[in-house]
Protein backbone atom coordinates (compact mmCIF):
# COMPACT_ATOMS: atom_id res chain seq x y z
CA UNK A 1 0.00 0.00 0.00
CA UNK A 2 1.21 3.54 -0.81
CA UNK A 3 2.99 5.10 2.23
CA UNK A 4 1.51 8.52 1.41
CA UNK A 5 -1.98 7.06 1.43
CA UNK A 6 -1.35 5.41 4.81
CA UNK A 7 0.06 8.64 6.28
CA UNK A 8 -2.87 10.67 4.96
CA UNK A 9 -5.32 8.14 6.40
CA UNK A 10 -3.66 8.27 9.82
CA UNK A 11 -3.67 12.07 9.82
CA UNK A 12 -7.32 12.10 8.80
CA UNK A 13 -8.26 9.64 11.52
CA UNK A 14 -6.39 11.67 14.12
CA UNK A 15 -8.15 14.86 13.08
CA UNK A 16 -11.52 13.09 13.15
CA UNK A 17 -10.93 12.07 16.75
CA UNK A 18 -9.39 15.28 18.09
CA UNK A 19 -11.12 18.02 16.12
CA UNK A 20 -13.44 20.15 18.25
CA UNK A 21 -17.08 19.57 17.49
CA UNK A 22 -19.16 22.14 15.67
CA UNK A 23 -22.27 23.60 17.26
CA UNK A 24 -24.87 20.92 17.83
CA UNK A 25 -27.97 19.99 19.75
CA UNK A 26 -27.11 17.74 22.68
CA UNK A 27 -29.86 15.53 24.10
CA UNK A 28 -30.08 14.58 27.76
CA UNK A 29 -32.36 11.71 28.77
CA UNK A 30 -34.20 11.83 32.09
CA UNK A 31 -36.45 9.48 34.01
CA UNK A 32 -38.63 11.01 36.72
CA UNK A 33 -41.53 9.76 38.89
CA UNK A 34 -44.17 12.03 37.36
CA UNK A 35 -46.87 9.65 38.58
CA UNK A 36 -47.01 7.10 41.39
CA UNK A 37 -46.13 7.41 45.05
CA UNK A 38 -43.16 9.77 44.50
CA UNK A 39 -44.87 12.01 41.96
CA UNK A 40 -44.85 15.14 44.14
CA UNK A 41 -41.06 15.16 44.22
CA UNK A 42 -40.70 13.97 40.64
CA UNK A 43 -42.78 16.83 39.30
CA UNK A 44 -40.69 19.36 41.22
CA UNK A 45 -37.50 17.76 39.92
CA UNK A 46 -38.83 17.95 36.37
CA UNK A 47 -39.67 21.64 36.77
CA UNK A 48 -36.20 22.47 38.09
CA UNK A 49 -34.62 20.56 35.22
CA UNK A 50 -36.71 22.39 32.62
CA UNK A 51 -35.72 25.76 34.09
CA UNK A 52 -32.04 24.79 34.03
CA UNK A 53 -32.26 23.89 30.35
CA UNK A 54 -33.77 27.29 29.55
CA UNK A 55 -31.29 29.23 31.70
CA UNK A 56 -28.35 27.35 30.25
CA UNK A 57 -29.42 27.68 26.61
CA UNK A 58 -30.17 31.38 27.05
CA UNK A 59 -26.68 31.92 28.47
CA UNK A 60 -24.70 30.74 25.45
CA UNK A 61 -25.12 30.63 21.68
CA UNK A 62 -23.16 27.59 20.53
CA UNK A 63 -24.45 24.22 21.69
CA UNK A 64 -28.09 23.80 22.71
CA UNK A 65 -29.24 21.30 25.30
CA UNK A 66 -32.49 19.41 24.88
CA UNK A 67 -34.07 16.95 27.29
CA UNK A 68 -36.32 13.94 26.78
CA UNK A 69 -38.22 12.91 29.93
CA UNK A 70 -39.82 9.52 30.58
CA UNK A 71 -42.16 8.95 33.52
CA UNK A 72 -40.82 5.99 35.51
CA UNK A 73 -44.10 5.89 37.50
CA UNK A 74 -42.11 5.53 40.77
CA UNK A 75 -41.18 1.94 39.78
CA UNK A 76 -37.61 0.57 39.50
CA UNK A 77 -38.34 -1.73 36.53
CA UNK A 78 -39.84 1.12 34.53
CA UNK A 79 -36.85 3.32 35.37
CA UNK A 80 -34.53 0.65 33.91
CA UNK A 81 -36.65 0.43 30.77
CA UNK A 82 -36.62 4.22 30.49
CA UNK A 83 -32.80 4.36 30.65
CA UNK A 84 -32.53 1.70 27.94
CA UNK A 85 -34.97 3.60 25.73
CA UNK A 86 -33.26 6.96 26.26
CA UNK A 87 -29.83 5.51 25.51
CA UNK A 88 -31.00 3.77 22.36
CA UNK A 89 -32.56 7.03 21.20
CA UNK A 90 -29.19 8.77 21.44
CA UNK A 91 -29.20 10.53 24.81
CA UNK A 92 -25.67 11.71 25.62
CA UNK A 93 -26.24 11.28 29.38
CA UNK A 94 -28.98 10.45 31.87
CA UNK A 95 -30.48 12.51 34.69
CA UNK A 96 -31.86 10.06 37.21
CA UNK A 97 -35.02 10.08 39.24
CA UNK A 98 -35.98 9.93 42.89
CA UNK A 99 -35.46 7.22 45.50
CA UNK A 100 -32.35 5.08 45.99
CA UNK A 101 -34.26 1.87 45.22
CA UNK A 102 -35.15 3.34 41.81
CA UNK A 103 -31.88 5.12 41.06
CA UNK A 104 -29.79 2.05 41.93
CA UNK A 105 -30.93 -0.29 39.14
CA UNK A 106 -31.41 2.60 36.70
CA UNK A 107 -27.84 3.84 37.16
CA UNK A 108 -26.48 0.28 36.90
CA UNK A 109 -28.19 0.07 33.52
CA UNK A 110 -26.77 3.43 32.49
CA UNK A 111 -23.28 2.28 33.47
CA UNK A 112 -23.69 -0.92 31.46
CA UNK A 113 -24.53 1.26 28.46
CA UNK A 114 -21.54 3.52 29.27
CA UNK A 115 -23.71 6.60 29.85
CA UNK A 116 -22.97 9.19 32.52
CA UNK A 117 -25.76 9.26 35.11
CA UNK A 118 -26.32 12.09 37.59
CA UNK A 119 -28.92 12.34 40.35
CA UNK A 120 -30.00 14.63 43.16
CA UNK A 121 -32.63 12.20 44.45
CA UNK A 122 -30.80 9.23 45.97
CA UNK A 123 -28.64 9.24 49.09
CA UNK A 124 -27.83 5.60 49.88
CA UNK A 125 -24.14 5.01 50.62
CA UNK A 126 -24.32 1.78 48.64
CA UNK A 127 -24.77 3.76 45.44
CA UNK A 128 -21.20 5.06 45.60
CA UNK A 129 -19.72 1.74 46.74
CA UNK A 130 -20.55 -0.25 43.60
CA UNK A 131 -17.62 0.78 41.42
CA UNK A 132 -20.03 2.47 38.99
CA UNK A 133 -17.62 4.71 37.08
CA UNK A 134 -20.39 6.72 35.40
CA UNK A 135 -22.38 7.60 38.54
CA UNK A 136 -22.47 11.13 39.99
CA UNK A 137 -24.69 12.75 42.61
CA UNK A 138 -24.86 16.16 44.25
CA UNK A 139 -26.38 15.13 47.60
CA UNK A 140 -25.79 12.29 50.04
CA UNK A 141 -26.85 10.71 53.31
CA UNK A 142 -24.08 12.38 55.29
CA UNK A 143 -25.45 15.86 54.56
CA UNK A 144 -28.93 14.93 55.80
CA UNK A 145 -27.57 13.18 58.88
CA UNK A 146 -25.47 16.20 59.86
CA UNK A 147 -28.50 18.47 59.55
CA UNK A 148 -30.64 16.31 61.84
CA UNK A 149 -27.84 15.79 64.36
CA UNK A 150 -27.37 19.55 64.59
CA UNK A 151 -31.06 20.03 65.37
CA UNK A 152 -30.97 17.43 68.13
CA UNK A 153 -27.82 18.99 69.61
CA UNK A 154 -29.63 22.32 69.83
CA UNK A 155 -32.97 21.00 71.18
CA UNK A 156 -31.49 18.33 73.50
CA UNK A 157 -34.65 16.16 73.75
CA UNK A 158 -34.88 13.51 76.46
CA UNK A 159 -35.56 10.92 73.76
CA UNK A 160 -36.03 10.48 70.01
CA UNK A 161 -38.38 8.00 68.35
CA UNK A 162 -37.28 7.29 64.77
CA UNK A 163 -40.10 6.01 62.56
CA UNK A 164 -38.41 4.67 59.44
CA UNK A 165 -39.35 2.98 56.20
CA UNK A 166 -37.39 -0.17 55.49
CA UNK A 167 -36.60 1.12 52.02
CA UNK A 168 -32.86 1.49 51.44
CA UNK A 169 -32.24 5.23 51.87
CA UNK A 170 -34.67 5.90 54.76
CA UNK A 171 -33.31 2.95 56.73
CA UNK A 172 -29.72 4.00 56.07
CA UNK A 173 -30.43 7.46 57.48
CA UNK A 174 -32.39 6.00 60.41
CA UNK A 175 -29.63 3.58 61.43
CA UNK A 176 -26.98 6.25 61.02
CA UNK A 177 -28.92 8.59 63.28
CA UNK A 178 -29.65 5.83 65.79
CA UNK A 179 -25.92 5.17 66.11
CA UNK A 180 -24.71 8.77 66.15
CA UNK A 181 -27.39 10.11 68.49
CA UNK A 182 -26.91 7.20 70.89
CA UNK A 183 -23.18 7.98 71.02
CA UNK A 184 -24.08 11.58 71.86
CA UNK A 185 -26.05 10.32 74.86
CA UNK A 186 -29.61 10.56 73.52
CA UNK A 187 -32.15 7.85 74.19
CA UNK A 188 -33.15 6.58 70.72
CA UNK A 189 -35.85 4.07 69.75
CA UNK A 190 -36.07 2.87 66.14
CA UNK A 191 -39.44 1.78 64.71
CA UNK A 192 -38.99 0.24 61.23
CA UNK A 193 -42.10 -0.14 59.07
CA UNK A 194 -42.86 -1.91 55.83
CA UNK A 195 -43.45 0.61 53.00
CA UNK A 196 -46.76 -1.11 52.21
CA UNK A 197 -48.43 -0.20 55.51
CA UNK A 198 -50.83 2.73 55.71
CA UNK A 199 -52.01 2.53 59.34
CA UNK A 200 -49.34 4.03 61.59
CA UNK A 201 -51.43 4.12 64.76
CA UNK A 202 -49.81 0.97 66.29
CA UNK A 203 -46.35 2.54 65.94
CA UNK A 204 -47.47 5.92 67.28
CA UNK A 205 -49.17 4.15 70.18
CA UNK A 206 -45.80 2.58 71.09
CA UNK A 207 -44.18 6.01 70.93
CA UNK A 208 -46.90 7.35 73.24
CA UNK A 209 -47.00 4.55 75.81
CA UNK A 210 -43.50 3.04 75.74
CA UNK A 211 -40.94 5.48 74.31
CA UNK A 212 -42.30 8.68 75.84
CA UNK A 213 -39.87 10.55 73.61
CA UNK A 214 -39.92 14.29 73.06
CA UNK A 215 -39.30 14.14 69.32
CA UNK A 216 -40.62 11.91 66.54
CA UNK A 217 -38.24 11.81 63.59
CA UNK A 218 -39.60 10.40 60.32
CA UNK A 219 -37.15 8.81 57.88
CA UNK A 220 -39.48 8.11 54.99
CA UNK A 221 -41.21 9.61 51.94
CA UNK A 222 -44.11 12.01 51.38
CA UNK A 223 -47.06 9.61 51.65
CA UNK A 224 -45.50 8.06 54.75
CA UNK A 225 -45.17 11.49 56.40
CA UNK A 226 -48.85 12.10 55.87
CA UNK A 227 -49.84 8.76 57.42
CA UNK A 228 -47.52 9.15 60.40
CA UNK A 229 -48.63 12.68 61.23
CA UNK A 230 -52.31 11.79 60.82
CA UNK A 231 -51.90 8.93 63.29
CA UNK A 232 -50.06 11.22 65.72
CA UNK A 233 -52.77 13.84 65.39
CA UNK A 234 -55.35 11.24 66.44
CA UNK A 235 -53.36 9.67 69.32
CA UNK A 236 -51.57 12.84 70.43
CA UNK A 237 -48.38 11.41 71.95
CA UNK A 238 -46.79 13.86 74.41
CA UNK A 239 -43.98 14.85 72.04
CA UNK A 240 -42.58 18.36 71.65
CA UNK A 241 -41.81 18.23 67.92
CA UNK A 242 -42.21 16.19 64.76
CA UNK A 243 -39.35 16.28 62.27
CA UNK A 244 -38.39 14.44 59.13
CA UNK A 245 -36.05 14.15 56.20
CA UNK A 246 -36.18 14.98 52.50
CA UNK A 247 -39.13 16.61 50.71
CA UNK A 248 -40.95 17.48 53.93
CA UNK A 249 -40.17 21.16 54.51
CA UNK A 250 -41.59 22.25 51.15
CA UNK A 251 -44.40 24.67 50.24
CA UNK A 252 -46.08 21.89 48.25
CA UNK A 253 -46.47 19.73 51.35
CA UNK A 254 -48.09 22.61 53.22
CA UNK A 255 -50.43 23.56 50.36
CA UNK A 256 -51.53 19.92 50.01
CA UNK A 257 -51.80 19.18 53.76
CA UNK A 258 -52.18 22.44 55.72
CA UNK A 259 -53.88 20.61 58.59
CA UNK A 260 -50.85 18.36 59.09
CA UNK A 261 -47.75 20.45 58.42
CA UNK A 262 -47.95 23.31 60.93
CA UNK A 263 -44.76 23.32 63.10
CA UNK A 264 -43.32 20.24 61.36
CA UNK A 265 -39.52 20.41 60.78
CA UNK A 266 -37.65 18.97 57.80
CA UNK A 267 -34.30 19.06 56.01
CA UNK A 268 -33.94 21.88 53.50
CA UNK A 269 -31.61 24.63 52.31
CA UNK A 270 -34.20 27.26 51.42
CA UNK A 271 -36.64 29.31 53.47
CA UNK A 272 -40.07 30.07 52.01
CA UNK A 273 -40.81 32.70 50.76
CA UNK A 274 -37.50 32.17 49.08
CA UNK A 275 -34.50 34.28 49.99
CA UNK A 276 -31.72 33.74 47.45
CA UNK A 277 -28.42 35.63 47.72
CA UNK A 278 -26.24 34.27 44.88
CA UNK A 279 -26.75 35.49 41.30
CA UNK A 280 -27.35 32.05 39.80
CA UNK A 281 -29.99 31.34 42.44
CA UNK A 282 -31.71 34.66 41.72
CA UNK A 283 -31.79 33.84 38.00
CA UNK A 284 -33.18 30.39 38.74
CA UNK A 285 -35.88 31.82 41.01
CA UNK A 286 -36.91 34.46 38.44
CA UNK A 287 -37.17 32.04 35.51
CA UNK A 288 -38.94 29.43 37.64
CA UNK A 289 -41.53 32.00 38.67
CA UNK A 290 -41.93 33.04 35.03
CA UNK A 291 -42.36 29.47 33.77
CA UNK A 292 -44.41 27.92 36.56
CA UNK A 293 -45.91 30.85 38.46
CA UNK A 294 -44.51 29.83 41.85
CA UNK A 295 -41.45 29.95 44.06
CA UNK A 296 -38.53 27.55 43.80
CA UNK A 297 -38.29 24.83 46.42
CA UNK A 298 -36.14 22.00 47.72
CA UNK A 299 -36.48 19.34 44.99
CA UNK A 300 -36.58 21.80 42.09
CA UNK A 301 -33.32 23.37 43.30
CA UNK A 302 -31.57 20.00 43.42
CA UNK A 303 -32.73 19.34 39.85
CA UNK A 304 -31.65 22.77 38.65
CA UNK A 305 -28.13 22.35 40.00
CA UNK A 306 -27.58 18.82 38.70
CA UNK A 307 -28.84 19.81 35.25
CA UNK A 308 -26.61 22.88 35.07
CA UNK A 309 -23.57 20.83 36.14
CA UNK A 310 -24.29 18.16 33.52
CA UNK A 311 -25.01 20.70 30.77
CA UNK A 312 -21.71 22.47 31.40
CA UNK A 313 -19.77 19.20 31.27
CA UNK A 314 -21.55 18.16 28.07
CA UNK A 315 -20.65 21.38 26.28
CA UNK A 316 -17.05 21.27 27.53
CA UNK A 317 -16.75 17.76 26.11
CA UNK A 318 -18.39 18.86 22.87
CA UNK A 319 -15.97 21.79 22.53
CA UNK A 320 -13.03 19.47 23.16
CA UNK A 321 -14.30 16.94 20.63
CA UNK A 322 -14.46 14.22 23.29
CA UNK A 323 -18.22 13.97 23.84
CA UNK A 324 -18.51 10.76 21.84
CA UNK A 325 -15.15 9.36 22.97
CA UNK A 326 -15.04 6.69 25.65
CA UNK A 327 -14.87 8.40 29.03
CA UNK A 328 -14.88 11.90 27.54
CA UNK A 329 -17.94 13.19 29.36
CA UNK A 330 -17.01 11.30 32.52
CA UNK A 331 -13.64 13.07 32.59
CA UNK A 332 -15.33 16.46 32.22
CA UNK A 333 -17.73 15.68 35.06
CA UNK A 334 -14.77 14.95 37.33
CA UNK A 335 -13.34 18.40 36.56
CA UNK A 336 -16.45 20.09 37.98
CA UNK A 337 -15.76 22.66 40.68
CA UNK A 338 -18.30 25.44 40.88
CA UNK A 339 -20.42 27.41 43.34
CA UNK A 340 -24.16 26.81 43.22
CA UNK A 341 -27.35 27.57 45.18
CA UNK A 342 -26.48 24.40 47.15
CA UNK A 343 -22.89 25.40 47.85
CA UNK A 344 -19.78 24.25 46.03
CA UNK A 345 -20.17 21.23 43.75
CA UNK A 346 -17.25 18.88 43.23
CA UNK A 347 -17.08 15.12 42.74
CA UNK A 348 -14.71 12.75 44.52
CA UNK A 349 -13.29 9.50 43.17
CA UNK A 350 -16.64 7.67 43.56
CA UNK A 351 -18.78 10.45 42.07
CA UNK A 352 -20.04 11.88 45.38
CA UNK A 353 -20.22 15.57 46.29
CA UNK A 354 -18.38 15.88 49.63
CA UNK A 355 -19.53 19.48 50.17
CA UNK A 356 -23.25 18.74 50.57
CA UNK A 357 -24.82 20.14 53.75
CA UNK A 358 -28.34 21.00 54.88
CA UNK A 359 -30.27 23.16 57.29
CA UNK A 360 -33.59 22.38 58.99
CA UNK A 361 -36.74 24.30 58.12
CA UNK A 362 -40.02 24.59 60.05
CA UNK A 363 -43.51 25.06 58.62
CA UNK A 364 -45.41 28.09 59.89
CA UNK A 365 -48.77 28.89 58.25
CA UNK A 366 -47.51 28.49 54.71
CA UNK A 367 -44.05 29.88 55.40
CA UNK A 368 -40.85 27.96 56.11
CA UNK A 369 -38.10 29.45 58.25
CA UNK A 370 -34.63 27.98 58.53
CA UNK A 371 -34.34 27.20 62.24
CA UNK A 372 -31.12 25.16 62.47
CA UNK A 373 -28.16 25.48 62.56
CA UNK A 374 -28.25 28.77 64.39
CA UNK A 375 -25.83 30.56 62.06
CA UNK A 376 -28.06 29.77 59.06
CA UNK A 377 -31.38 30.52 60.79
CA UNK A 378 -33.86 32.95 59.26
CA UNK A 379 -36.33 32.54 62.14
CA UNK A 380 -36.65 31.25 65.69
CA UNK A 381 -37.70 27.65 66.16
CA UNK A 382 -41.12 26.99 67.70
CA UNK A 383 -40.47 24.39 70.39
CA UNK A 384 -42.42 22.74 71.92
CA UNK A 385 -44.76 22.88 68.91
CA UNK A 386 -46.73 20.12 67.13
CA UNK A 387 -49.35 20.05 64.33
CA UNK A 388 -52.31 19.74 66.69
Amino acid sequence: MNRGFILASLIGATLAIAAPAVAEDIVIGAHMPLTGSLARSGQAFNEGMQVAIKVFNDSQSKHKIKVTVIDDESQPAKAVTAVEKLASDGAAAIIGGYGSNIVGPASDTSNRLDKVYITGGAVSDELVARGNKNFFRINNNAGYQRGVEGLMDELKPNGVSIVASTKEAPMLLAKGLEESLTKKGFKVTLHPFDPAITDFKPIINKVKLQDKSEIIFMSAYENDYVGIIRAAKVLKPPVKAIAGAWSLATPKMYSDFPDLMQNVIGTTFLPFPVEVKDEEGKKFAAVYKEMFGKEIEYASTLAFVETMVLSEALTRAADAGTLKAAGGLRDEMKKTSRPSPLGRITFNEVGDNPNFALSMGQHDKGKIALVSPGEQATGKIAYPAVPW
